[in-house]
């Protein structure tokens, strides 16, 4: 489906019945991350899932997009869906965004969850590696990001026993868009540090991490888990940053349960 807002065209998946579920991708990513989820929660959940802008089948990204015009963005869809209320989930970038939609539209959230994410700023070294990774998208072509980054993506058992899977991961980053790739380098950057928003946050909310993520390892989940008060946190054990994918049962179950238990 598509809707236009701001100027450009977001695509999006809506299916299922019952709590609205908006699904915030990460980075380099789309929403056909969450085609597991997509199957799998329909019948616990209306579940929405959009190409975030600058990827996927989404309008093109200005030449930095931070984490509160996506935040802006999704708001927009939501309110053109007629949904008052949500459990948004974000992984990795998306969960920044997740963060930010907090921030931005405390209502609108029946309740949060965080998978594979962290609520800090990027060290200074970190921000200016995603700034030469933006110039990177355009000089070396985005293919050359993707391999870069699938190793941190999937353990080393999936990218050596599961080829089809790795295969949908690494073309799913390879054929993203330059200028949203950089767009959302650039954007994450520069995001805010929302360490000190997380002792406030008074609604549900569940962590889910990898027990083999090396890109945000387990332990920012548990910094978070312990600040945000009420939170539940889930290992999910042998998956890595895509925990989402690489074992979706178990990502599947911890999402159902926290939604059945919301009134």
């Amino acid at each position: 489906m598509k809707f236009t807002t701001h100027g450009t065209t977001i695509e999006y998946d809506d299916v299922g019945n019952g709590m609205p579920l908006l699904l915030i991708h990460g980075f380099p990513l789309d929403r056909s991350l969450w085609r597991s989820q997509i199957e799998g929660l329909q019948s616990a959940a209306r579940v929405i899932a959009p190409d975030l802008r600058g990827f996927g089948q989404s309008g093109d990204a200005p030449e930095t997009m931070t984490m509160d015009e996506y935040a802006a963005d999704l708001k927009a869809l939501l309110d053109a869906l007629n949904v008052r209320q949500a459990v948004v989930c974000g992984l990795s970038m998306g969960g920044y965004i997740a963060l930010a939609f907090l921030a931005k539209y405390p209502g609108m959230l029946k309740g949060l969850i965080l998978a594979n994410t962290r609520a800090g700023a990027d060290s200074e070294q970190a921000r200016e590696a995603r700034y030469a990774n933006a110039q990177k998208a355009f000089d070396e072509g985005v293919p050359a990001i993707a391999e870069g980054m699938l190793p941190k993506m999937l353990t080393e058992a999936t990218r050596a026993n599961r080829d089809s899977l790795t295969a949908y991961v690494r073309s799913m980053m390879a054929h993203q868009p330059a200028k949203g790739v950089a767009a959302a380098l650039r954007g994450m950057a520069v995001r805010p540090d929302r360490t000190s928003m997380l002792a406030a946050i008074n609604i549900p909310t569940l962590i889910i991490t990898g027990s083999a993520d090396t890109l945000i390892p387990p332990s920012e989940s548990e910094a978070m888990a312990k600040a945000i008060p009420g939170s539940k946190l889930v290992v999910v054990p042998d998956v890595a940053h895509l925990s989402n994918v690489e074992n979706p049962d178990a990502f599947n179950a911890a999402v159902r349960e926290f939604i059945g238990k919301l009134k």
